[in-house]
C-alpha cells in the first residue's frame, strides 16, 4: 500500500512527516560536523605533543645514537603520521557527508516545497469547482421558485372572472420567460455538478495519490541517502585502521628493537678516555730517616695526580708544546674522545669545502655562459662571488691541514705511549697517512645502523653526498633527518649517502 492509497486524506500528516525527515537529515549533518570537529582538534593537540618531546640541537642528535632514545624518536613519528589520518577522518566526513548531504537536502527541501504547492492548487481547484456548482445549484432553485410562482399567478388571474385578455396573455407570458430561465438554471446545474464529479473523482483518485506517491518516493529516498551517510561514517574510518594499525605496530616495533647492551656499547665508545688504570703505590720508608728532597720525590705526588686525573696533564703539557688554545685543538679531552672529536671536524670541514668547490665550479661555468652570451649577463659582476669563494676555499684547506695535523699527532701520541694498542709499531712519523687510515676504519666500525626504512620510490643521487635508490629497496638508516628534510642511509651493496626522508617508510 502506498501513500496515496492509504493516506489520500492525510496531507497535513504527511506534510508534518516529510519535514520531520528533512530536520533528522539536518540534525545528522550538523553531529558530523561537530565530529569532524573534535578529529581536527585531536589531530591538532597529538602534532602539538609529538613537537614538544622532539629531539631539537646537537646534544639531542647525540643521545639519538642510543636505541632507547631512537625508538622514542620513532614512536613521535608514527604518532604524528597517527595524526595525519585522524585529519584524513575529518577531512572525508566534511567533503563525502557534511558537504554531500548538505546539497542533497537543498534539492530535497524544494521538491518537498513542489510537490505540496501542487497538492494545494489540485484543492484549490476542487474547491472553486465546488464553489461554482453550489452557486449554479442555488440559481437554479431561485429561478424554479420564481417560475412556479408565475405560473401559479397566470393561472389565477386567467380563471378571474373580470381580468382581461391583455392582462391574461401577459401573465403567461412573463411565467413562460420564467420558466425557461428556470430550465437553463438547471442544464447549467446539472452541468457544473458533472463537473464537480469528474474533478473530485480526478482529485482523489489522480491527482493527490500521484503527488502523495511523489513524496512517498522522496521520503523514501531521503532514508536510503540518510542510511548510506550513517554507513559511511563508519567506512571512513575503517578505510584508514590498515595505516593506523601500521602506525601501532611501528610504535610496538620501535619499543621492541631497544637493544640495552648495544646501547651500553655506544656508551663506552663514545666517553671511554683510554688511559690504563692507575698503578699501585710504592711505599716509603720513613723508618730509615727523612731523605733529602729529590726530583723522584718531589715529582711523586704529581704522579699520583697525573695517573687519577690524567686530563688535566695532558691538557697543560698539549698547551706548553702547540701554543694552540685548548677548545681549538680537544687537548683538554681524553685521548679517545678527542680522536673521534678531531675527525668528526675534519669531516664538517670537508662537508663545507666540498661544497666551496661545488659552487666555485657553478660561478665558472655561469661566467663561461655569460662570456659566451653577452646578453645573458655581465661576466664581471661575478668577479666578487668568485674571489670570496677562492677565499674560503682556501681557508677550509688550511683549518681542514691543521686539524689533520692535530689528528696524526693525536694518533701517533697514542701509539708512542703505547697505552691503547700495543700491537702497532713504535718510531711512525706523525705524517704517515696509514695511522690515519688504520683509525678511520677503526671508527667507521663503531658506528652502527639506528634503523630499517623501505624505499617508497625511486631516487635518482646526482649531487654529491646523494646515492640512488630504487623502489622497494631496504636500507639501513645511518643517520636521522635533522629538520632539513634529509637522512643518511646504508645499502646492501655497501654504498652510503644522503637521499630524501620523504621517499622511505620505517619498517616495523
Amino acid at each position: 500500500m502506498d501513500w496515496g492509497t492509504g493516506l489520500w486524506d492525510q496531507y497535513d500528516v504527511i506534510d508534518k512527516h516529510t519535514q520531520s525527515g528533512l530536520d533528522l537529515v539536518e540534525r545528522y549533518i550538523k553531529f558530523v560536523k561537530e565530529r569532524a570537529d573534535i578529529e581536527q582538534s585531536y589531530a591538532k593537540q597529538l602534532r602539538n605533543l609529538t613537537k614538544k618531546y622532539a629531539k631539537r640541537g646537537s646534544k639531542d642528535e647525540q643521545d639519538c645514537k642510543y636505541s632507547n632514545h631512537a625508538s622514542f624518536q620513532e614512536i613521535l613519528n608514527e604518532l604524528n603520521d597517527y595524526a595525519g589520518q585522524r585529519e584524513l577522518i575529518a577531512e572525508n566526513m566534511m567533503t563525502s557527508i557534511s558537504g554531500e548531504l548538505t546539497k542533497y537536502l537543498q534539492d530535497i527541501k524544494q521538491e518537498r516545497k513542489t510537490h505540496l504547492s501542487d497538492a494545494k492548487k489540485a484543492q484549490q481547484n476542487l474547491e472553486s469547482s465546488l464553489k461554482q456548482l453550489e452557486s449554479a445549484k442555488k440559481r437554479f432553485a431561485k429561478e424554479w421558485a420564481e417560475a412556479d410562482k408565475a405560473t401559479q399567478q397566470a393561472e389565477k388571474i386567467e380563471n378571474e372572472a373580470n381580468a382581461t385578455k391583455v392582462d391574461v396573455d401577459k401573465a403567461k407570458q412573463h411565467a413562460h420567460v420564467r420558466t425557461r430561465t428556470a430550465e437553463e438554471c438547471r442544464n447549467e446545474y446539472a452541468a457544473q455538478l458533472q463537473k464537480y464529479n469528474k474533478d473530485q473523482n480526478s482529485f482523489y483518485y489522480s491527482e493527490i495519490p500521484q503527488l502523495f506517491n511523489n513524496l512517498q518516493k522522496m521520503d523514501e529516498q531521503r532514508i536510503r541517502r540518510l542510511a548510506e551517510g550513517y554507513c559511511h561514517f563508519s567506512d571512513i574510518e575503517k578505510n584508514v585502521l590498515p595505516i593506523i594499525s601500521k602506525c601501532l605496530e611501528g610504535i610496538s616495533a620501535a619499543g621492541s628493537k631497544i637493544d640495552e647492551k648495544q646501547d651500553s656499547i655506544i656508551f663506552i665508545e663514545q666517553y671511554k678516555s683510554g688511559f690504563e688504570r692507575p698503578g699501585d703505590l710504592e711505599f716509603e720508608d720513613y723508618s730509615q730517616g727523612i731523605k733529602p728532597a729529590t726530583s723522584d720525590l718531589s715529582l711523586h705526588p704529581p704522579k699520583v695526580r697525573a695517573k687519577l686525573w690524567p686530563f688535566k696533564k695532558h691538557k697543560i703539557s698539549h698547551a706548553e708544546k702547540h701554543t694552540q688554545p685548548a677548545a681549538e685543538d680537544f687537548s683538554h679531552l681524553p685521548p679517545e674522545q678527542r680522536k673521534k672529536r678531531l675527525q668528526a671536524k675534519i669531516d664538517e670541514i670537508g662537508k663545507d669545502l666540498q661544497r666551496e668547490q661545488d659552487q666555485s665550479e657553478a660561478l665558472e661555468k655561469m661566467k663561461g655562459v655569460y662570456e659566451q652570451s653577452p646578453q645573458m649577463g655581465d661576466p664581471s659582476s661575478l668577479e666578487p662571488q668568485i674571489s670570496e669563494t677562492g677565499q674560503n676555499i682556501g681557508r677550509l684547506r688550511g683549518e681542514l691541514a691543521k686539524y689533520e695535523t692535530w689528528l696524526s699527532e693525536a694518533m701517533g701520541g697514542e701509539e708512542s705511549s703505547n697505552t691503547i694498542n700495543n700491537n702497532t709499531q713504535h718510531g711512525v712519523s706523525m705524517g704517515d697517512q696509514n695511522i690515519y687510515l688504520e683509525f678511520d676504519d677503526e671508527f667507521d666500525e663503531v658506528e652502527t645502523p639506528i634503523g630499517q626504512c623501505t624505499a617508497l620510490y625511486t631516487f635518482e643521487g646526482n649531487s654529491e653526498g646523494t646515492i640512488s635508490i630504487t623502489e622497494g629497496e631496504l636500507l639501513s638508516i645511518m643517520e636521522e633527518d635533522k629538520g632539513d628534510g634529509w637522512m643518511r642511509v646504508l645499502r646492501a651493496g655497501g654504498e652510503e649517502g644522503y637521499i630524501p626522508s620523504s621517499y622511505v617508510k620505517h619498517a616495523p
